[in-house]
């Protein structure tokens, strides 16, 4: 064979890929994640669903758990990790408005509930917490991107 026949090619770089076979599986299938504490995706879902739940009347976390679970389904969000986001909100805005009435966490008959006031300044609001937790997931991708190594280096 001559020198410079593609099969003798030894130079780097993967080049052109053939077609998959026909039947070959999806291989974007993700593997299931366990919501955590302190962790932006699971933040921004969780803020995502309080964004849109009924202002003004208590909602019970376990209805959310529920509703999250339901909604993500390559996702499962325990009860303990939902009320934490929610406590980390009701302390943010206890900071930037200074009062306790914007997001209430109490107990219900029925369990813990959460209410979020009916007024003009929450949707703004929860907006600014949700881009930021947005925010932190795409540092998190960014620099996961960067590594070349599984654990770490590079």
């Amino acid at each position: 064979m001559p020198a410079d026949s593609p099969s003798m090619s030894h130079a780097p770089g993967l080049g052109p890929l053939r077609p998959a076979p026909p039947g070959l599986p999806d291989a974007t299938i993700a593997p299931p994640v366990v919501a955590e504490s302190g962790d932006p995706f699971t933040s921004l879902r969780v803020i995502g669903l309080l964004a849109r739940i009924e202002r003004g009347r208590p909602v019970r976390l376990g209805d959310l758990v529920d509703r999250l679970n339901a909604t993500y389904l390559d996702w499962l969000f325990p009860a303990p990790v939902v009320v934490d986001v929610a406590v980390a909100l009701q302390s943010n805005w206890l900071v930037d408005y200074r009062n306790s009435s914007g997001i209430a966490i109490d107990d219900g008959p029925y369990g813990a509930t959460i209410e979020i006031e009916d007024s003009s300044r929450v949707d703004s609001w929860i907006v600014r917490q949700a881009e930021r937790e947005a925010g932190a997931c795409r540092e998190r991708l960014a620099a996961f991107s960067r590594l070349d190594r599984p654990a770490g280096e590079g």
